[in-house]
């Protein structure tokens, strides 16, 4: 998927530097949903954190993770990059539905329009 592309091309830039790539996750759980399916959603969040933290430590890659709880994913992130001063953001252009994101995925396009941080978007 894209988000899996956008931490290769990550890792790939930063081998040999002294970069730290940082995985943010922001989970987003509506208040109908029971607690059950909730704690799976967590679950799942953190399984794909992992992933992307054991994928940069292959690389030897510093690698910081960030699960956020409800809240809009776009502004998650443009606010996490600029409190930690990110020099790049890199994504994919879609998250898992694209048929809600037509052209590009309305995240990356929030990111894209409002980060004051140079984006990088993956295909």
């Amino acid at each position: 998927n894209c988000s899996k592309r956008a931490l290769n091309l990550a890792i790939s830039l930063a081998k040999n530097k002294d970069i730290t790539i940082s995985g943010i996750n922001v989970l987003k759980i509506p208040m109908v949903y029971t607690n059950k399916i909730k704690k799976q959603a967590k679950i799942f969040s953190e399984i794909i954190i992992d992933d992307a933290s054991e994928t940069a430590k292959r690389n030897e890659i510093p690698f910081k993770t960030r699960i956020i709880s409800n809240g809009y994913a776009g502004k998650e992130i443009v606010q996490y990059a600029e409190k930690n001063k990110f020099d790049l953001i890199i994504m994919g252009s879609r998250g898992p539905h694209p048929i809600a994101e037509m052209f590009l995925g309305s995240i990356a396009n929030y990111v894209v329009t409002k980060s004051k941080i140079p984006v990088m978007i993956v295909k």
